[in-house]
């Protein structure tokens, strides 16, 4: 029950029932007992009173406390406590970094820095949140902000960050408590090193981060050594294949054998499928008409599953050099001399009266002549075939039930 506030300055106090933290933070015991001090101290952001929660991170872990209040944590979307991102477990300065280079600089909530700004930001999402409208997260808008910040998501518990702090005796050779002693015997750090010197308001403003800078210094190291080994090898420098992603089967969940079938179930929704190759029971390439297709699947269906399985979904490399012939090619999934993929035919072939005559299939044909140029129809002279029309699982009356042959 909220008490009962007579000043007008309290007003704006918060009181809360319990944190927005992370599992990192709540640490490994599933059983947490916290304490509670209603306006135990202010905010270090907004400098407003609010409630404070304590408890001990885990079995091994230290005590831990919120620093921030919860109507800050909601602007960011960030952790009370280590003010890392709750969807993606990132520094606040790595995460708008991201969207501002894939271009969701609106989806980047600018928290005002001065005291009047930012009691009046306050009071209005404090509004918002008792008309039971959603604060403005930040969160990715477009497919290619989400992918980023997926290939680079920790969303696993770093329970280490609960480890206790070092003790200063020990550094000095006075503690004499040994085994008893609550806190780290180690060494300090050097004096010089970053991350030695962090404060809240950097970590939650997204300025002067060192976690974030050394996130974002290795992730390019990273991405220059693979274009260094990809041209070494003869490549252009982007191993990415065009529009094609590779679904791996990962062993958590069902351990059931996952069919070609339920790849395309999973991703046809997605756009057009060129074509869909099983790579035994350790995933599947998928190949899109486009790469757009190619992109939305991605960022959508990475960390799912797949028939009770889980997959991770990701930009398929592209064959290593003299894997793949350089003579002409006009299968179905494959990109021809116009450089548009065709489509495949459904599984099982064409059925009905025209079958793979009226989409533009001839089964009578062979290799084509070294020559390449525009296939015929037996008998057909000058006059173009129909298209080959895609196969949506959706529209076969076949995969529903029904034993009736489909209408042409």
């Amino acid at each position: 029950m909220a008490s009962i506030k007579k000043d007008d300055n309290k007003q704006k106090w918060e009181e809360t029932e319990f944190p927005l933290v992370c599992e990192t933070c709540l640490g490994d015991n599933p059983y947490v007992r916290m304490t509670k001090e209603t306006h135990g101290k202010k905010c270090k952001i907004c400098d407003i009173p609010f409630t404070v929660f304590a408890w001990q991170a885990g079995t091994r872990g230290r005590l831990k406390k919120v620093e921030i209040c919860r109507t800050c944590a909601r602007s960011k979307n960030v952790c009370q406590v280590c003010i890392y991102d709750l969807q993606y477990g990132l520094p606040v300065q790595v995460r708008d970094k991201i969207l501002a280079e894939e271009g969701c600089k609106d989806a980047v909530v600018a928290v005002p820095q001065s005291d009047a700004n930012r009691a009046w930001m306050t009071a209005q999402q404090e509004r918002d949140i008792e008309q039971g409208k959603a604060i403005q997260g930040c969160v990715p808008t477009n497919s290619a902000a989400a992918m980023k910040l997926q290939s680079m998501a920790r969303m696993e518990p770093r329970y280490e960050r609960n480890l206790p702090k070092l003790c200063s005796f020990f550094a000095k050779g006075e503690c004499n408590r040994g085994s008893q002693c609550p806190f780290r015997h180690e060494l300090p750090r050097d004096k010089n090193d970053p991350l030695s010197k962090q404060n809240t308001k950097d970590r939650f403003f997204g300025t002067n981060d060192p976690v974030a800078s050394g996130m974002v210094r290795r992730q390019k190291e990273k991405a220059e050594q693979r274009r260094a080994e990809l041209k070494a090898r003869g490549g252009d420098g982007d191993e990415r294949a065009v529009s094609t992603l590779y679904v791996r089967f990962t062993d958590e969940g069902s351990q059931k054998r996952i069919t070609e079938a339920e790849v395309r179930d999973k991703f046809y929704s997605f756009g057009e499928i060129a074509s869909v190759r099983m790579h035994a029971d350790k995933g599947a390439f998928v190949e899109f008409t486009s790469p757009q297709a190619t992109q939305h699947a991605i960022a959508n269906t990475n960390r799912s599953n797949i028939g009770g399985r889980k997959v991770i979904v990701n930009w398929a490399r592209v064959p290593k050099r003299g894997a793949v012939s350089a003579g002409p090619q006009s299968q179905p999934g494959v990109a021809g001399e116009g450089g548009r993929i065709r489509p495949m035919a459904p599984p099982g072939g064409f059925k009905g009266k025209n079958s793979a005559a009226s989409a533009g299939f001839s089964t009578s044909l062979g290799v084509p002549r070294p020559g390449g140029g525009v296939i015929r129809r037996p008998g057909v002279s000058g006059a173009r075939g129909a298209a080959p029309k895609p196969y949506y699982p959706s529209t076969d009356p076949g995969r529903l039930g029904s034993q009736s042959s489909p209408q042409t």
